[in-house]
Formats: structure tokens, C-alpha cells, sequence
């Protein structure tokens, strides 16, 4: 029997129909698999059903990652693709293996020579970085910081070093509600001509993204950032 493929479904990065972030045919492929691997199975199925997949949902099988994975949860996981079903890997929000733990699936499945297809939709780092105006040549992606001080401060500072020897572009992120000490530390850490952009809320209707040097933002009302994803995006203009 041939393997399945295993096909890597993005998200959406929030509350909104499937026809403003995915494609027709990156739809239509999701609504073919009857087998998927998600971080959350509730979100998965609330994202299955914004699709109007047409199989009921009882008859869909929805496996959740455990929350440490061992390589026999991996190849478990991944036990549909060897019985000839393909699979759809789906994270939280945007795209699976992505700041995202589905990465190990996607690599697994390399090593036992298993398809993996990568589906067109929303990345928020992308979508952050496509309009922030910053460096798109030379980026990183740090994923989150530390949450306390002074350890959060000192690392910003490494990661505005870091910019202005590479010029490189730095993204990370934060929990929602943690988003408001992040920005203030930004503030309170970076130079003043550094340039920090601030995407939150990316695909809805109450989107903002803004770019301004660190003095410009000091200067004006904090963004409204509680309880909205953002993408922090930092170029130090040297």
C-alpha cells in the first residue's frame, strides 16, 4: 500500500470566513481529509467547521499533539500516511511547523520518505514582515522572550545588537496579555532611532500595523495590544 501525503494546512489567524485568508484550492484539499493532527483538537474542529467540511465532524479523526512529544508519539501520530490515508497537520493559528511543534512531524515524515505538502494561507510573521517596511533580505525569528526582568531587557539589547551589526531585521512575540510589558520594555531599552514595528490583530477587520522609531512611539499613546496576537518586528537604524 502507498504512503499518504502528509499536508501541512494553514489557519486562520482569527474569527473571520475561510474566503479572506485561504485559497480555493488550499480549501478544497482540507475538505478531502477526513485525518488530521492539530495542537488543540477543539480549535481544530472549530476551524474544520469554518471550512463547511463536508464530512460531519463525528466522522472526522482529529488527533491533538501531547504536550511533550516522544518519537513514538510522532510515529503514532503519523500512523495514517503508512495505511494509505493522507493527513492534514494544522497549528493553533497560521501555518503549522512555523514557531510551531508540527515541525517534528514534518521532519519525521521526511526521514521515512512520506510527501509532505506545504498548503498556501496566512503566516502572520510573513504578513508582519511584508508590511512593516523593515529589512526583508536579512530577518530572524525569535519566537517569545524572556518574560521577567531584567532578563527580558537585556535581551532585547542583544537582539538591537544584533540588528545593527547584521542589519537584519528582528521578530518576535509575546502571550496577548503580556504584549503591553513587551512594548514598554521596547521603549524603555532601545535607542531612539532604532525603528520598531507593531503588528497585531493581522487579517481582521480592526488590523493595525505601525512602523516608527523608538523616540516617535515614546512620544504617543501605547497601541491598543491587550488580548490582540501582535508580531514585535525591531531594525536598528544605527
Amino acid at each position: 500500500m502507498s504512503t499518504g501525503t502528509l499536508f501541512l494546512l494553514p489557519s486562520a489567524l482569527g474569527d473571520v470566513a475561510w474566503q479572506t485568508y485561504l485559497p480555493q484550492e488550499t480549501r478544497d484539499t482540507a475538505c478531502r481529509l477526513t485525518h488530521f493532527i492539530a495542537e488543540n483538537a477543539k480549535t481544530a474542529r472549530a476551524e474544520i467547521k469554518r471550512l463547511d467540511h463536508p464530512t460531519p465532524l463525528r466522522e472526522i479523526a482529529i488527533e491533538q499533539l501531547p504536550e511533550r512529544l516522544t518519537l513514538g508519539d510522532i510515529d503514532r501520530l503519523l500512523t495514517p500516511l503508512t495505511e494509505g490515508h493522507d493527513l492534514g497537520l494544522m497549528s493553533e493559528a497560521g501555518c503549522p511547523g512555523v514557531a510551531d511543534p508540527g515541525a517534528l512531524l514534518a521532519r519525521r515524515a521526511h526521514e521515512r520518505e512520506i510527501r509532505v505538502k506545504p498548503l498556501v494561507g496566512p503566516s502572520s510573521l510573513l504578513l508582519a514582515l511584508m508590511a512593516s517596511g523593515l529589512d526583508g533580505q536579512r530577518f530572524a525569528f525569535h519566537g517569545y522572550l524572556p518574560q521577567k526582568e531584567p532578563e527580558r531587557s537585556r535581551r532585547i539589547a542583544e537582539l538591537e545588537k544584533a540588528s545593527l551589526q547584521h542589519r537584519q531585521t528582528q521578530l518576535f512575540i509575546e502571550t496577548p496579555y503580556r504584549n503591553g510589558a513587551l512594548f514598554q520594555a521596547l521603549l524603555a531599552t532601545c535607542r531612539p532611532e532604532t525603528l520598531l514595528c507593531v503588528a497585531s490583530h493581522l487579517t481582521q477587520p480592526d488590523e493595525a500595523v505601525a512602523t516608527r522609531r523608538i523616540a516617535a512611539w515614546r512620544r504617543l499613546p501605547p497601541p491598543t495590544l491587550e488580548k490582540r496576537p501582535t508580531v514585535f518586528l525591531l531594525l536598528s537604524a544605527g
